[in-house]
């Protein structure tokens, strides 16, 4: 990618509201977690959310917010996984109410997975869906952000990106900020300026 494609791409995200929609869902899920290890993360029987997972976990890492770190959910772990990696679907099944769950799938979540969703929203856990439109989960879901295959300006891996590193922007006010006490996280660039280095990475070409 050279810099006059990302040129493009940068202004083809910035008029399409697509920024701001990541980071008004990111925000949500980021003030929805309010315990450590209570924000939970699925994806579908197709595919494990590993990067999201990873993701999170680098900016409650990063942005100093323990509370950001996912607990992976998986279908069918192995038997001998690492404690971190062997946390079933089971665990659905004793979600609180002070906890949040992130659904994060390309393809429909399955009838079996949205049982346990109702049922984890009645309790009080708030729900939160990252897909590609599944009308079932998103009726269940608080907050969704759909990646419309064809619509979206950005595919589903570089969504999950763009939620996750706004997810641990600084917004000013809250956990976490930096120059609140000493120790503190060092101040961090906004979502956009991290797009653009992002980009330039990609690129390989810095642009001003």
């Amino acid at each position: 990618m050279n810099a006059d494609q990302v040129a493009a791409l940068r202004a083809l995200l910035a008029p399409t509201g697509w920024l701001d929609q990541t980071r008004s869902f990111a925000r949500a899920l980021r003030e929805s977690a309010r315990t450590r290890e209570g924000l939970l993360i699925i994806g579908t029987p197709e595919e494990e959310p590993w990067h999201m997972t990873a993701h999170l976990a680098d900016e409650s890492r990063l942005a100093g917010i323990p509370e950001l770190a996912p607990t992976l959910v998986r279908w069918a772990p192995p038997p001998r996984a690492p404690a971190h990696l062997s946390v079933g679907i089971e665990r659905l099944e004793s979600a609180r109410r002070d906890e949040t769950l992130l659904v994060v799938g390309a393809h429909a979540a399955p009838d079996s997975l949205l049982q346990r969703l109702e049922d984890a929203r009645k309790i009080g856990t708030t729900i939160f869906a990252l897909d590609q439109g599944d009308p079932a989960l998103d009726g269940i879901a608080h907050e969704t952000l759909a990646v419309l295959p064809g619509a979206a300006p950005v595919s589903f891996d570089a969504a999950q990106h763009l939620v996750s590193a706004a997810a641990g922007e600084s917004y000013g006010r809250g956990r976490g900020r930096a120059g609140q006490h000493p120790g503190a996280p060092a101040p961090r660039l906004g979502l956009r300026g991290r797009l653009a280095q992002l980009l330039d990475a990609v690129s390989g070409t810095p642009v001003g």
